[in-house]
């Protein structure tokens, strides 16, 4: 675990992936790449004590030309002193799974394939695997083991204030070409509702924001890094998104704690590309279970 820094600055991002030939297709494109230099040039000017990067991180992880963008952020990230870790999307290990996990495994050197935890603030961030199909049996087993008994570990530890969990695939969405993953549901959210100190699921996958309530606990989807915009559901059987007014094109997430509250802001790249505004913020607070906000001071959207 990282030291403590109880004025850090922690940000997270999913999804950076340049779109693929086939997805070019069927979607729209936005300037994506464009878009997605825009995120670092951001992150690099705020220079944040760490980013969290939930995965999709190139279109296909075993082309080594796909990484020359992400080795040239990353090695400005480590010039200006910014750690970043990061768990492994779909896009990641596509086509060649193990040549894309070594690709993987270079540049984010701290990461473990079947989970792992990073500190900052007091705020734990459990990183897990949810590419379920390149997990074997027994690395299925010895992550779910590992991810059981580490949400049990932190709630007892006196250190930690607050537990974020996150992997790539989001539980619950309303994309119409991801959806929810039902694996995800049955293997790392029971435990997340159990934990005490569990506050805030996010999540990358489907390329939008999204949030949702399920059993007093919070769910973020925070895909907006460059991948192409996802047609969304939008009929009576949707999920009910407390977002749903608030679907940027492409943003980036920034957490900061007070006491056993997260306070959570949304920054939105503007449609010309000339900067972000804090479009969307609320607080999760630790006495109240969850109930947002309402009042304008605390929940922003930005047409």
């Amino acid at each position: 675990m990282s030291e403590q820094n109880p004025e850090a600055k922690i940000l997270f991002l999913s999804d950076t992936q340049a779109p693929m030939f086939v997805e070019r297709l069927v979607l729209r494109t936005h300037q994506n790449t464009k878009a997605t230099q825009t995120i670092f040039d951001e992150i690099l000017r705020i220079r944040p004590d760490v980013l969290y990067w939930l995965g999709d991180i190139v279109s296909l992880g075993f082309r080594n030309d796909k990484w020359p963008m992400i080795d040239r952020f990353l090695e400005k990230c480590r010039e200006f002193g910014t750690s970043v870790y990061a768990i492994m999307g779909n896009h990641d290990v596509m086509g060649r799974p193990r040549k894309g996990a070594r690709n993987f495994q270079r540049r984010f050197p701290e990461h473990v394939h079947t989970g792992y935890v990073q500190m900052t603030d007091h705020i734990a961030v459990i990183m897990l695997n949810s590419n379920f199909a390149t997990l074997s049996v027994a690395d299925m087993v010895k992550q779910q083991t590992w991810y059981e008994q580490t949400l049990k570990d932190l709630d007892e530890n006196p250190d930690v204030k607050v537990v974020i969990v996150t992997c790539h695939h989001a539980p619950y969405s309303n994309s119409k070409l991801v959806g929810s993953s039902k694996l995800v549901q049955q293997r790392f959210v029971p435990c997340y509702i159990k934990s005490k100190k569990a506050r805030l699921f996010i999540t990358g996958h489907s390329h939008a924001f999204e949030r949702f309530q399920f059993e007093g606990k919070e769910f973020l989807v925070i895909g907006g890094g460059g991948g192409l915009r996802q047609p969304m559901n939008t009929s009576p059987t949707r999920l009910p998104d407390l977002a749903s007014y608030y679907k940027p094109m492409f943003h980036y997430l920034d957490v900061r704690r007070e006491d056993e509250d997260l306070i959570l802001t949304s920054h939105c790249l503007h449609s010309d590309f000339s900067g972000f505004d804090e479009c969307y913020g609320y607080r999760i607070r630790a006495n109240a279970l969850f109930e947002a906000e309402k009042s304008g001071k605390d929940e922003r959207v930005t047409p």
